[in-house]
């Protein structure tokens, strides 16, 4: 995790965000939201990932949204963006519904 502003927190998602990886993976989201920052969520290095992941990232923008603060997906890797249109986001609009993000899918 890296702070690369007062007013955002990053964290890096690691490579492995697959169903064996999920918990750790909860766990770093759960420590990053711990901080009274927007999140901004880097997925460039994920190379395995599934529904799980998919489900996280969703509830992990949902929590956001109801507790008033910003979380925002960037720089996803090819491996999440297959994952996302096999998971039913087979569009952007579809995708900007349920996400906000910094590079269009």
């Amino acid at each position: 995790m890296d702070n690369p502003s007062n007013s955002s927190w990053l964290l890096r998602l690691p490579p492995d965000c697959s169903i064996a990886a999920i918990r750790n993976v909860r766990d770093l989201v759960r420590d990053a939201f711990r901080r009274e920052h927007r999140l901004e969520i880097d997925c460039s290095r994920v190379n395995k990932a599934d529904v799980t992941s998919i489900q996280l990232l969703l509830s992990t923008t949902k929590t956001g949204r109801a507790e008033g603060r910003k979380v925002v997906l960037i720089a996803l890797s090819q491996v999440l963006r297959n994952t996302l249109r096999r998971s039913g986001f087979t569009s952007e609009e579809m995708f900007d519904r349920h996400f906000q993000q910094q590079e269009h899918l």
